[in-house]
């Protein structure tokens, strides 16, 4: 994922204010492997059923959102949050 410098300086948690950070590919191949256990839900208990191609994670580490065709998704009902994973990022 590249998303402009200038974009992620302003980018920012909807529920916290946190700053966002890219996903690291090796946070990303183990929250796509939770994923694909069937272990990992949305903040509004709904489960997530892909795998994410790119993502942004808050800067205290808490919370990941998806960005879906180079667009980060924003939205507080479709956070992830990371304290549900039993392996931690």
């Amino acid at each position: 994922m590249s998303l402009p410098d200038d974009l992620l300086d302003i980018l920012c948690c909807p529920v916290s204010h946190e700053p966002l950070l890219p996903l690291t590919a090796g946070k990303l191949k183990k929250l796509n492997a939770a994923i694909a256990g069937g272990e990992v839900l949305f903040v509004n208990g709904e489960p997530v059923e892909k795998a994410l191609q790119a993502a942004l994670i808050t800067r205290d580490g808490k919370v990941v959102y998806a960005v879906e065709d180079g667009i980060p998704v924003l939205l507080p009902d479709s956070g992830i949050g990371t304290t549900q994973l039993t392996d931690p990022l």
